[in-house]
C-alpha cells in the first residue's frame, strides 16, 4: 500500500497538518535543508583532514642556502679558509668581470 516515496510524503504532510500548523511545514523543510548542508560541510571537512593526513601538510618549499664554496670552485676561485661573505664578494667580482 505504501510502496512509493510519494505515498510516504503525503502521509508525513497529512500528519504535520493534523498535529502542527501550516507554518510548521516550511520551517520543517528549512531545518531539513540546514541539516543536510551541515552534514555535507562535515563530510568536506573530514575529507580535507584525511587528505592532509595522507599527503602531509602543504608548506612552501624550503629554500636551501647556496653552497658558495662549490660555486667558487666551479668559477675557479680558491675557497679555502674564506668566510661566506668573502666568497660571495669574490663570486660577484668574477661574474661582473666576465660580463
Amino acid at each position: 500500500m505504501f510502496d512509493s516515496p510519494i505515498d510516504w510524503i503525503i502521509i508525513i504532510a497529512v500528519v504535520l497538518l493534523l498535529f502542527g500548523s501550516t507554518k510548521k511545514i516550511p520551517e520543517f523543510a528549512r531545518n531539513i535543508g540546514r541539516a543536510t548542508g551541515e552534514f555535507k560541510r562535515g563530510q568536506m571537512e573530514i575529507k580535507n583532514e584525511l587528505s592532509k593526513a595522507v599527503n602531509g601538510p602543504v608548506d612552501s618549499p624550503v629554500k636551501k642556502e647556496a653552497d658558495y664554496s662549490q660555486i667558487a670552485r666551479d668559477l675557479g676561485i680558491d675557497s679555502e679558509n674564506k668566510s661566506k661573505e668573502e666568497l660571495l664578494n669574490e663570486i660577484r667580482q668574477k661574474i661582473n668581470s666576465e660580463n
